[in-house]
């Protein structure tokens, strides 16, 4: 079909839809710009932007919430006696099962640049262990192929890009030789794009060949695995289990057995993790029930006098933090891909500076909320999911975030995590190292994921290594 053939079929859908003027400079534009804005616009669901429109711009689809019936969500607390500790052995046993027998996938949400931590590249390429310098893709790649080795089994590992780093993390996992893993075992999925529009739901042109196109948001990431075939290949796989979790996270246990376990022991389409808050008015979303549903609501929503509310021996009421960690049923990630299904995620609205073109093709940098973008929230699945399930973390083994270039959540904090990680590790082995009062060690050494993937797993490498290395500055576990 020539170019001008698929402008004639194309234009008429747009006008119809009362977004003609994506069209307006057509006759102005070169023959390689028109082919451009043919890419962009050739792929667009008009019909759900047409719904997004009517609900979210001119409706009212993100009305405040009522929170007068919320309740704190129950979780399976981490064992604190015999009872539990019997409950945690049985699900990291069920858990080991399934990865053993190769139910179980690895998916990282990794569609964002390092920008905010002033480093020029995919964010997953950012260095963050204390001694090596390890990047986050490396340190889940290795902690990938240790529970692999450790089980005996094949694991894969999905990752979601972005149009923007797409080309530079496959060109880094090229570089680095996979991180020691088998190619045919790591997929790539490019996430999915939603036209941004003005505040009269027209969508928005960044310049005269291009459509302002944002990404539809983490919760996005599930109908990917659906578009893209993934799910269809994994369920190929014998793949029934998939661990979510997001790139700037080098603590998280990439397959954590007994996550694994619970989830499946509650046969349930959804589980999550939380850690309790470390403070009333910390950034995290809140773990709750209202109308008989599990739901996250997120701290910007969340009233400060019910986020500060205690009970009565002074602990905070709503303690689960939401730290986007989970367990998925592939099945239930099929149903919620499948347009034709009521179990879609819903978006929601955020308002947004674009730049644009205006009607007389001059580019504009607006200096306040000109357009909406439509994102999904991967936390909404779990008031769809059957049985939904969610576990107590630590959080010092499963949440220390590399978000600002400074301050809280920072390459600094993660370190100092780590290294308070690795130390706790040492003395539940039975080698102590002086640590201060927060358990910072006074000196600096780091555990490779190649050599212990977690806890479990360190103590029983530790006790086998003979000789024993000192632990002083720089030391660096490896495998022998």
């Amino acid at each position: 079909m020539t170019t001008t053939e698929r402008y004639e079929k194309l234009y008429p859908e747009f006008e119809q839809a009362g977004q003609g003027h994506v069209f307006r400079y057509w006759e102005e534009l070169t023959e390689p710009e028109q082919k451009q804005l043919l890419e962009r616009v050739s792929g667009m669901d008009l019909d759900e932007l047409a719904a997004l429109v009517q609900v979210h711009v001119r409706g009212n689809g993100d009305a405040k919430k009522n929170f007068d019936k919320l309740e704190p969500a129950p979780y399976i607390a981490l064992p604190q006696g015999e009872e539990d500790t019997k409950r945690w052995e049985e699900a990291t046993r069920v858990g080991s099962e399934a990865i053993r027998a190769g139910r179980v996938a690895a998916f990282t949400v990794a569609g964002g640049q390092g920008t905010r931590l002033g480093y020029d590249g995919p964010k997953g390429t950012f260095p963050v262990t204390p001694i090596t310098g390890k990047s986050l893709f490396q340190v889940f790649a290795e902690k990938i192929a240790r529970t692999a080795e450790r089980f005996d089994t094949r694991i894969h590992w999905f990752l979601l890009t972005s149009e923007i780093n797409n080309d530079a993390t496959m060109a880094a996992f090229k570089d680095n030789n996979y991180f020691g893993l088998k190619k045919d075992e790591i997929h790539f999925i490019v996430q999915g794009l939603v036209p941004a529009v003005d505040v009269n739901g027209k969508i928005l042109m960044e310049d005269r060949s291009t459509p302002a196109m944002t990404p539809d948001g983490h919760g996005g990431s599930l109908r990917a695995l659906v578009r893209s075939g993934a799910t269809g290949h994994m369920k190929e796989l014998g793949i029934d289990c998939i661990s979510y979790f997001q790139v700037d996270n080098p603590l998280i246990p990439c397959i954590d057995p007994a996550f694994i376990g619970f989830h499946l022991l509650g046969k349930s389409e959804c589980s999550s993790k939380m850690v309790p808050k470390a403070y009333a008015l910390e950034k995290v979303g809140h773990f709750c029930v209202q109308n008989g549903k599990t739901v996250v609501i997120e701290y910007s929503d969340l009233p400060e006098h019910l986020q500060e509310q205690t009970l009565e021996d002074g602990s905070l009421r709503f303690v689960a933090g939401s730290v986007a960690i989970h367990v998925f049923d592939r099945a239930f990630i099929e149903r919620l891909g499948d347009a034709e299904t009521s179990s879609t995620l819903p978006f929601h609205r955020a308002n947004k500076k674009i730049p644009f073109v205006d009607e007389q093709g001059n580019r504009v940098e607006p200096d306040s909320p000109n357009g909406v973008k439509f994102e999904m929230f991967v936390f909404d699945a779990l008031p769809l999911a059957r049985n939904p399930v969610i576990i107590e973390g630590a959080r010092g083994e499963n949440f220390s975030p590399v978000k600002n270039a400074e301050g809280v959540d920072s390459p600094k904090t993660c370190k100092q995590d780590q290294l308070r990680m690795f130390a706790r590790w040492m003395k539940k082995a039975g080698t102590d190292v002086a640590c201060d009062e927060s358990g910072l060690p006074g000196v600096e050494f780091e555990i490779s994921p190649r050599f212990a993937a977690d806890l479990d797993d360190f103590v029983v490498q530790w006790r086998k290594r003979e000789p024993k290395p000192g632990i002083e500055d720089g030391v660096v576990l490896e495998n022998s």
